[in-house]
């Protein structure tokens, strides 16, 4: 599956023009200072893209999990300010559960397995989440939970919820919810859908969108390097730029293959928490993290003293991919998690791991 370009692909096309036509610089730098998007929200949701993951019996579009991860994809190359990811996983799950999605912006809440919302013998939540994102800006919250020794989705209102205001290095929401005493709208037994899965579906996401975004801070290093003109040449002339733009075009290209490779995983149908999936994506967190650092320092080294400052629109990107490489486990964490599962598959195993094939 390739999806960077969209040829073909009605999801991703329709995706790209809108936020070629919508998400501007202008409005990415309004949504940090605090307003919401809601006539850009409203467009995505009218085409469908906010329920792209959802089945036309729960109420969405019934996109294929692909074409999904392209149209996130797109959005974070456009260093889209809204909670489109968030509201795409959002659905994933209560599809999963048999939930049918509501309408409007939703999120959900990254908790660790040891800290699970747990539901009590009186239907109430109890818990709390960290780092939510977009937390002020949705209607609804889905979140992982555990009745007993069940897995549950759980579909909660958020103005039913307290919610401590947070931020991003984005400067997007990244705020903490308190569950505790809530009533979820919907709960329903999920098997397999706990909070180690979100996880790993979170984590493939956020892979997904800094691919994306490291495309698009290439392209603009890369458009720098011709039109900006140093000693009677432009810079792109230089050898030490070359080189410098050669080694950020290498370092996006193996993110990128990285990325499909774990969305390719998830969209093949098995379960979230499978040992080869958890794998992909492991591998797709850790090489994309690695790459939006490099990528990163390049791209505002090519910029000069101009790459920093507030005008030029780089850092919308470049500082979405620095919050995103944290979220749902930074290399460090996938890197543990990886050797544990090379560890586990014993030395006979250990080459089809690292080639996916079996």
């Amino acid at each position: 599956m390739s999806y960077s370009s969209g040829d073909g692909n009605i999801v991703v096309e329709t995706t790209q023009r809108i936020l070629r036509d919508r998400c501007t610089p202008a409005l990415v730098n309004a949504a940090e200072q605090g307003e919401f998007a809601a006539a850009l929200w409203q467009t995505l949701e009218e085409s469908g893209l906010t329920l792209a993951w959802v089945p036309d019996e729960f109420g969405g579009a019934g996109a294929e999990i692909a074409d999904g991860f392209g149209a996130l994809r797109a959005a974070g190359e456009h260093a889209l300010p809204l909670p489109l990811a968030e509201t795409m996983m959002a659905g994933f799950l209560l599809a999963r559960a048999g939930i049918s999605a509501p309408a409007g912006p939703m999120t959900v809440a990254p908790v660790h397995a040891a800290d699970a919302v747990q539901v009590g013998a009186d239907g109430m939540l109890q818990g709390s989440a960290r780092l939510v994102p977009f937390a002020r800006w949705a209607r609804h919250l889905v979140v992982p939970a555990r009745r007993g020794g069940e897995d549950c989705v759980a579909l909660v209102a958020l103005a039913d919820c307290a919610v401590k205001p947070g931020q991003s290095l984005a400067g997007e929401p990244r705020d903490g919810v308190v569950l505790h005493g809530v009533t979820p709208l919907e709960l329903a037994a999920a098997p397999g859908l706990d909070a180690d899965a979100l996880g790993v579906l979170g984590a493939a996401v956020r892979a997904v969108q800094m691919a994306g975004g490291l495309e698009r801070a290439l392209n603009m290093a890369l458009e720098h390097a011709v039109t900006r003109v140093q000693f009677g040449r432009p810079i792109g002339g230089f050898q030490v730029i070359q080189h410098a733009l050669a080694q950020f075009a290498g370092e996006s290209a193996a993110a990128g293959a990285a990325a499909d490779a774990a969305a390719e995983a998830i969209a093949a149908g098995a379960a979230l928490t499978d040992a080869e999936v958890v794998a992909e994506v492991a591998a797709a967190k850790i090489r994309v993290g690695e790459a939006a650092g490099v990528g990163s320092a390049i791209a505002h080294q090519v910029h000069g003293a101009m790459g920093f400052t507030y005008e030029l629109s780089l850092h919308q990107v470049t500082r979405r991919l620095w919050t995103w490489r944290d979220e749902f486990g930074g290399e460090a964490a996938w890197s543990i998690r990886l050797g544990g599962i090379a560890a586990r598959a014993g030395a006979d195993a250990l080459w089809s791991l690292v080639t996916g094939t079996r």
